[in-house]
């Protein structure tokens, strides 16, 4: 199995930031859309949506609803 090592988070020097992927709306995949810090007590984050980079938006849990 392949190991990867991701970057340290400079935000808080004890997290590591990971790779996240979406779909588009044609359905195709969007490989890393959004980088984020695996501790859970930074919440760093950083998105690309539409071409414009997002830097700590608030994290919303998948499992809750969402009205749109």
């Amino acid at each position: 199995m392949e190991q990867n090592t991701w970057p340290i988070c400079k935000a808080c020097d004890s997290g590591e930031l990971v790779p996240l992927s979406d779909f588009g709306g044609q359905g195709a995949a969007i490989h890393y859309k959004a980088w984020v810090c695996t501790n859970p007590q930074c919440g760093f984050n950083l998105k690309i949506r539409n071409g414009e980079v997002h830097i700590n938006e608030p994290i919303v849990s998948g499992a809750t609803p969402r009205n749109r």
